[in-house]
């Protein structure tokens, strides 16, 4: 114990310690921490106080992260619009990743120098990499989209993105948990930067934004997400699946293995950010829109709906019928979601995720499940007027009941196990109508 003490490092921190006088809690003047994030390179920034209710959903998330946080630094950097507008699919990408590497560095850089003031932080990162032994279920640390609203740097758009009001779209979002609090927080603006225009509507490639506002992550994620996570895993199966190359050429050609090997050498390559490329939103942005609308359609949309690509499809889902209606050019490539969830908790999470409301037209009934075994839950599924509301507990009388061994029915998703032979060892229990079972499945195409 006497050598611990007299180590030079100990005796260097207990004498800098009785010489200062330390505060149970620091306030950081918001103006100046504002000067210091402008000064690392964000374009915009704002606080929020971890107890702040419109981010209540993740504050065990963000604690267990980091469990000091008293605050997140809000902060978006902006990125070069045409290079996100052209349908050149790799200058859209290096824009994308510039600019993850840039946030994270501004992120580094304010912690850094947080850091020498006392102040302690953490950045949990603009993108990738996320928390993938989780997945599928949630990756990422901290939502940074409901975050960027909280701080008041714009709104969601019917597009699912936050719109700046001053620089759209074309942002990218970062957050940073401090130890500290500041003296003033902020708050959302008080409009939606969106204007509604629906060009986001026309210009995705999947019909995953609808007219109406309704947005099927599903279609979104199996294309534009194609050479991430659920696709990668889906190509590997492919792989491995085949027993010869040519058997693997004949399911994949050599563009998108090299697209696949462009991804894994230098960064995962994103197939459509249509809906960002249209938006005109934002007082940075608007100008040629309002100038000249046709021109505008013409110069920014119009060459992204032209453009011959190929577009990946789940089989059964509401993207399958609407790419050959709506954009006859484009090739429509059935592959699998390649999404399984790893518990019934994950399972139900996907639900309202992977639903697909066009394949639910005219089904209107309630399901329950008991789900025993390894995870014991009772949940009610309602699909009605092609929406879907999942609820804990047995609600309301049920048109089908599922009582169903929890590992059993994960197997069976995964297309692990036969529902026959569930059904046969009593694994998988039906009460009702098994139509009702294939409606509810069609409902969830993978």
């Amino acid at each position: 114990m006497a050598k611990f003490d007299d180590h030079p490092t100990v005796k260097w921190w207990r004498e800098q310690a009785t010489s200062k006088q330390t505060t149970s809690t620091v306030i950081l003047n918001s103006e100046a921490l504002r000067s210091l994030c402008l000064e690392a390179g964000a374009d915009d920034v704002g606080f929020v106080e971890i107890d702040r209710p419109a981010i209540a959903d993740q504050h065990s998330e963000i604690l267990r992260a980091f469990p000091p946080t008293k605050t997140l630094i809000s902060f978006v950097t902006k990125m070069n619009r045409e290079n996100i507008r052209t349908p050149v699919c790799s200058a859209a990408n290096l824009e994308f990743h510039a600019n993850y590497d840039h946030a994270n560095e501004v992120a580094r850089r304010i912690v850094r120098t947080l850091e020498q003031t006392g102040v302690r932080g953490m950045v949990p990162g603009a993108s990738f990499p996320m928390e993938m032994e989780q997945f599928p279920g949630k990756v990422w640390v901290v939502s940074h989209k409901p975050v960027a609203v909280a701080a008041g740097l714009g709104h969601i758009g019917i597009h699912r993105l936050v719109i700046h009001p001053k620089f759209g779209n074309f942002i990218v979002l970062g957050t940073i948990l401090i130890d500290a609090e500041v003296t003033q927080y902020t708050n959302p603006i008080d409009y939606n930067p969106c204007l509604e225009c629906k060009l986001c509507v026309a210009a995705c490639p999947v019909g995953a934004i609808g007219t109406d506002g309704h947005f099927s992550f599903s279609a979104c994620y199996t294309h534009n997400y194609r050479e991430f996570m659920s696709g990668f895993t889906d190509w590997a199966e492919t792989i491995a699946d085949s027993k010869s190359a040519s058997a693997y050429r004949q399911k994949v050609n050599d563009s998108e293995s090299a697209s696949m090997w462009q991804s894994l050498s230098f960064n995962a390559q994103y197939k459509a950010a249509y809906c960002m490329a249209a938006c005109p939103a934002g007082e940075d942005v608007i100008a040629p829109f309002l100038s000249d609308r046709k021109a505008f359609i013409q110069e920014v949309v119009k060459p992204l709906q032209d453009k011959t690509e190929t577009i990946y499809v789940v089989p059964g889902s509401d993207a399958e019928t609407y790419v050959p209606r709506r954009f006859p050019h484009k090739t429509v490539k059935q592959v699998s979601s390649g999404i399984r969830p790893k518990s019934i908790q994950g399972f139900l999470f996907g639900l309202p995720l992977l639903f697909q409301r066009n394949q639910s037209e005219g089904l209107n009934a309630i399901y329950h499940f008991t789900f025993t075994g390894s995870e014991s839950l009772r949940v009610t599924v309602t699909i009605q007027s092609k929406t879907i509301q999942v609820a804990e507990g047995h609600i309301g009388k049920a048109n089908l009941s599922v009582t169903a061994d929890s590992q059993t029915w994960l197997g069976f998703l995964a297309k692990e196990h036969n529902i026959v032979w569930a059904l046969v060892w009593r694994k998988i229990q039906i009460r009702g109508s098994l139509q009702l079972l294939q409606a509810f499945g069609k409902c969830f195409p993978s």
